[in-house]
């Protein structure tokens, strides 16, 4: 058991992955059919992508996820991408939203990272999707805190994060990671967003290193 889930409970952090996925599920309801062929943060792919990649987990089988990635080369990246698009075209707009609804308590997790990860893997997401398209701030702090807390050198390659003198510092958590001259500041999610790989819009982060993260 990681040390996040040691502190806030393992029955807390399946409360936070099916309350996230009833949540977004109601917000994606709600777009305009302009804002599911928007694109989002993750780089290619809209809306209805990455709707579509955050239900791949309860759609596909462990033995089909590994017959799709041989498909693929061994390339998780490049099966993702392409589990993506096919079910995104073959999904109504209602369809993808209401799966994250109705699979709210579903066990799935990634390969690695235990349930925070899970929690991590819808809460980024949804963020990708809220941000890109300049929606009212949604994710709760003590999720937040919890998602931030199991930021680790490792998630940081992983996911591509290139944080290298540079001082993540938000301004509504009392929390902060990593050291240099270079100090980025903004709300938790929006860190999180950065933790993450992601480039975000303009005037979400201030700092001397906050172009480094900026569209």
């Amino acid at each position: 058991m990681d040390s996040v889930q040691q502190d806030q409970g393992v029955e807390w952090v399946r409360e936070q992955i099916a309350a996230e996925r009833r949540e977004l599920a109601e917000v994606f309801a709600g777009l305009t059919a302009e804002q599911w062929n928007s694109p989002s943060l993750c780089a290619g792919w809209r809306v209805r992508e990455v709707v579509a990649h955050m239900g791949t987990g309860f759609r596909y089988s462990t033995a089909r996820t590994v017959w799709e990635l041989a498909r693929s080369g061994g390339n998780l990246h490049r099966m993702a991408d392409r589990i993506a698009r096919r079910d995104a075209a073959a999904g109504t707009e209602a369809q993808l939203a209401a799966a994250l609804a109705e699979n709210a308590d579903h066990p799935w997790r990634p390969p690695v990272g235990g349930r925070i990860a899970a929690l991590a893997h819808d809460a980024v997401h949804g963020l990708d999707i809220t941000v890109a398209l300049a929606l009212p701030p949604r994710l709760p702090l003590p999720r937040a805190a919890a998602l931030l807390g199991a930021v680790s050198a490792r998630s940081l390659r992983f996911f591509g994060a290139r944080l290298e003198g540079v001082r993540l510092s938000a301004t509504d958590l009392d929390w902060s990671y990593g050291q240099g001259p270079l100090t980025v500041a903004g709300r938790a999610e929006h860190l999180l967003l950065v933790a993450y790989g992601r480039r975000l819009p303009t005037g979400l982060l201030t700092g001397a290193g906050a172009e480094r993260f900026t569209r």
